[in-house]
């Protein structure tokens, strides 16, 4: 092949190269940009805690949004919902969610907060709270998942163990007469109840400056690709080569 042949093929997949690499640097620029503002979002809410009521869940225009919400209600006698995959300062864990039923509003589901696994993956027992209780808590959407892979939950027991938070999914296999609120209520970490918890919201996800970082790495190789095309294409050729 000429030398004018190689550089063509050379440059196709340089191009190719960096439009990738610089695709991937903007997701990642992008991904940055939008968790640093779900970050800000609840700590407004968190600093002013204005409290709603726990029918402010129901809202499907809110679905993403952050509220500080109380209310009464009680906590349905369907068996606990376990999202497995939890980690917790290097411990592997799940996160025990339970359906409430508040006096006005949708039914939605409760973080009651972590609760470590063994070795042998023995699931907790996770008692249901009795009685009318008040809670309070932070509204927001449910954990965030990636690619969904298969139905998301499974019966264990007494409860169901969650690969994600569905909200729809889970409504219809504990046959509940009417839709989950399609946000969940995150405990006070204050409340005498639930497990070990806070309001973290990228407790096992990326936090912006980790997605601020790969976004550099990204573009910085989209560079790198660049500066060896050009070089390669200016150098001066070895004696003997294709002109």
């Amino acid at each position: 092949m000429s030398r004018r042949g190689n550089l063509l093929l050379g440059w196709t997949l340089a191009l190719a190269a960096i439009a990738l690499f610089a695709n991937l640097g903007l997701w990642q620029a992008r991904r940055a940009v939008e968790k640093q503002a779900m970050l800000d979002a609840a700590a407004r809410v968190l600093g002013e805690r204005l409290p709603q009521p726990l029918s402010a869940a129901d809202d499907p225009h809110r679905a993403r949004g952050y509220d500080w919400a109380t209310g009464l209600g009680r906590f349905d006698e369907r068996g606990p919902l376990l999202l497995d995959n939890q980690q917790r300062g290097g411990r592997a864990g799940v996160r025990v969610y339970r359906i409430f039923v508040p006096r006005a509003g949708l039914p939605l589901l409760v973080d009651l907060g972590w609760l470590p696994l063994g070795g042998e993956r023995k699931l907790p027992t996770v008692p249901r709270p009795q009685g009318e209780l008040a809670l309070r808590g932070l509204l927001s959407a449910p954990p965030s998942v990636g690619i969904p892979l298969g139905p998301g939950l499974g019966r264990e027991g007494e409860g169901w163990l969650l690969t994600r938070v569905d909200t729809r999914a889970i409504a219809a296999a504990t046959g509940l007469s009417a839709p989950l609120a399609p946000r969940v209520l995150r405990l006070d970490p204050t409340l005498p109840l639930g497990y070990e918890r806070d309001l973290e919201l990228l407790s096992n996800t990326l936090p912006p400056d980790k997605h601020r970082g790969y976004s550099l790495q990204w573009f910085a190789l989209a560079a790198a690709v660049l500066a060896t095309a050009l070089i390669l294409t200016f150098r001066r050729p070895r004696r003997g080569t294709d002109r």
